[in-house]
């Protein structure tokens, strides 16, 4: 399990899913029962408007897997309005399948099949807290939806990871529990069936991961310092820890999974090169041999395909302006090829195999459709369409999303993708720049449900992958290194701007700016050191104030201070500390003129209420327009459908008024009134 710095979610990282090439398929049109502004004459040829629920809703069905036997397919659909996990058999329709959990408060948000297909485990906090722990349900014999769920680590304030599911031993998976010391994580085998914990490594207080290898046995160790930069220790049979890969702190060196052998451990690394790439690292030597490297030179290694059936590599990937597959056999080629012909131009991604490696999930999305899911049968060459996600999005009016290039002020060269509306001239158009979360990580091509929004509302939409952005090699990614708000990884933003307002595209008094987590930082950021760009801003989980944001990184984040230190700064350094506080929009709230919308969650352990509540306040006191939402049963991003839609459509109304946008004037009154419930009164801000 993989939790991004600022990013908005927690994922489980599965070597065995790779992203493969959109479908177009036709789809219903939208009602035509939805209200619109009144729309200026030149922009009558815009599509119709799409109800924001078409963008915003809960997905009909996703996230589909197929149990490792075959026997189940598995996927996340609402049951009474809240996201849980649904059961079907293989040969079944979608109809025909049942809710096997029955969460009524929280989307379940990941799960998985345990190795034998025996067990659906997933994984659940409270109210948006991360406070993660495990359960199960055995589908073959639940009855009633969640009757039979069993909490597997029923212990209060934890963060549960998962290391392995390993296949020799289908009955237990090796976890880390931070309940000792919430820094840390110890490991542990747990036993599905009677939820009994074995110790296998118990923390010494610097690991930040673990590595099992195919057996499940706890092989590696993780850890970074200022003084010894990233470190892979190998585990002794004593517990000892030794050293045998380093590379800089400014360098990547990660895990990806052991080589059948059990001798060697697939790395991505960068060190003494500038592109991430594949190698294979010998446990007993400490030497490595390359693997593969983008074959494009172009970016940094994107991830790999692993057979279930023989644990061999058969395809690499990666993302530069779309997504490139390399498969390593015959045999995968050859369906490589056999889909690519069935669902032509579209992102491809295998999202799930059997352990004989006979079936396989195929999820296909492009710039203009969320995605679709089909069943493929690689012996019969057979695919079988399962499921649409938003099956009610009007493809045939979403708006193309282009990748591009501009230069910066200093010469460098930013990717970034542009969605322009459909329909009208790209000209003197209303801009929402929408710079990404992480922000260590980046945009890709493919469908974006806020960049299609605001496209159809008639703004041009930019996603910049600023310096400081990953996939581009360590060098791009380390001149963002402290460059935050004041430097180039806001330059970088900044230069977008005014490369669209240079090409004509952007009308220069109607630009706004909006992001998620850092992206929210960005906007602060844009709002207050460049003030003269931007007429509106809205910052959703977004730090104010640098100094606070790292005096409060979540516990289980310490092992990697020294690397959120190098990246942003470290506060108890003097120098540091006076840097992170010119860099903090917070204290520049004086320079914000262009009005402002803040939405944060109450429970957010990444970015807490602090931040969003000190820059609201900050304004307030300025008497700068500035609104507020806050929802009390969310965390880091919105999962529960009815915040997400009122949120959409506080974003919606506010960026109409101030940019001139189109936008959706009726609203259903439960909307309505949760709208209501999650706005504060700034003047009742202490």
């Amino acid at each position: 399990m993989k939790l991004s710095y600022l990013g908005v979610g927690l994922m489980i990282v599965s070597a065995s899913i790779i992203p493969l090439g959109p479908i177009r398929q036709p789809l219903p049109l939208l009602s035509p029962t939805v209200a619109a502004a009144e729309e200026p004459s030149d922009r009558a040829t815009l599509p119709p408007l799409i109800e924001r629920e078409l963008f915003f809703s809960d997905p009909e069905i996703s996230g589909a897997q197929l149990s490792p036997n075959g026997q189940f397919i598995a996927f996340q659909k609402p049951l009474d309005g809240v996201i849980n996990v649904w059961v079907k058999d293989i040969d079944e329709p979608m109809a025909a399948a049942r809710p096997v959990t029955a969460d009524a408060q929280s989307p379940i948000m990941f799960y998985f099949w345990s190795a034998d297909g025996r067990y659906i485990l997933y994984g659940q906090d409270t109210g948006g807290n991360e406070n993660f722990r495990f359960y199960a349900v055995e589908p073959e014999v639940v009855g009633e939806a969640g009757v039979g769920a069993r909490d597997l680590t029923p212990i209060e304030n934890i963060t549960a990871m998962l290391y392995a599911i390993p296949k020799e031993t289908p009955n237990q998976i090796i976890i880390g529990l931070n309940d000792r010391d919430p820094r840390i994580h110890d490991v542990y085998r747990l036993d599905l069936a009677t939820g009994d914990r074995t110790l296998l490594a118990q923390n010494d207080g610097t690991v930040a991961g673990w590595g099992a290898d195919l057996q499940g046995n706890i092989r590696l160790a993780y850890r970074q310092s200022a003084e010894n930069g990233q470190e892979i220790l190998k585990v002794e049979e004593n517990g000892n820890l030794t050293p045998i890969y380093t590379c800089r702190l400014e360098e990547t060196c990660g895990m990806l999974r052991f080589h059948p052998n059990g001798q060697q451990v697939y790395l991505q690394t960068n060190r003494g090169v500038d592109l991430t790439q594949l190698e294979l690292l010998d446990i007993s030597t400490g030497e490595t041999e390359l693997v593969e490297s983008d074959p494009e030179q172009q970016v940094d290694f994107g991830g790999a395909l692993f057979s279930p059936a023989t644990d061999e590599l058969v395809a690499t990937h990666y993302a530069g302006d779309r997504r490139r597959i390399y498969p390593k056999s015959d045999a995968w080629s050859a369906d490589l090829a056999f889909l690519q012909q069935q669902l032509p131009d579209v992102e491809l991604s295998v999202d799930s195999v059997t352990s004989d490696a006979q079936l396989a999930l195929i999820s296909a999305q492009s710039d203009v459709n969320p995605g679709a899911m089909y069943l493929f049968d690689r012996g019969a060459q057979t695919l079988e369409k399962l499921y649409d996600a938003w099956p009610m999005l009007p493809s045939e009016h979403l708006a193309s999303t282009t990748p591009i290039r501009y230069e910066a002020r200093d010469g460098v060269e930013i990717p970034a993708y542009l969605t322009l509306p459909k329909g009208i001239s790209s000209e003197g158009l209303p801009v929402v720049v929408f710079p990404h979360g992480g922000p260590w990580g980046r945009d890709y091509w493919g469908y974006s449900s806020v960049a299609q929004f605001y496209a159809n509302r008639g703004y041009a939409v930019l996603q910049p992958n600023f310096r400081g952005s990953a996939g581009y090699g360590k060098t791009f990614l380390n001149a963002g290194n402290q460059q935050w708000g004041t430097g180039v990884m806001q330059h970088d933003v900044t230069d977008g701007v005014q490369y669209l307002i240079d090409e004509g595209i952007a009308d220069p008094e109607r630009i706004g700016i909006m992001g998620f987590s850092y992206g929210g930082y960005a906007t602060l950021a844009g709002l207050a050191f460049t003030p003269e760009h931007y007429a509106a801003g809205a910052s959703v989980v977004g730090p104010s104030n640098l100094i606070t944001l790292m005096e409060n990184i979540p516990p289980y984040w310490v092992p990697i201070q020294d690397s959120m230190d190098l990246r942003v700064g470290d506060p108890n350094d003097p120098g540091d500390h006076d840097r992170l506080k010119a860099q903090s929009p917070l204290f520049s709230a004086d320079q914000i003129q262009a009005p402002l919308l803040v939405v944060q969650g109450a429970n957010d352990p990444r970015v807490l209420q602090q931040e969003s509540d000190q820059i609201v306040r900050a304004l307030r006191d300025l008497g700068r327009p500035v609104e507020y939402l806050v929802a009390p049963d969310e965390g880091h991003g919105f999962r529960k459908e009815i915040n997400a839609l009122a949120m959409t459509a506080a974003l919606e109304r506010f960026f109409a008024e101030h940019l001139g946008g189109r936008y959706q004037t009726e609203m259903s009154p439960e909307l309505e009134v949760q709208l209501e419930r999650l706005t504060v009164d700034i003047s009742t801000l202490p």
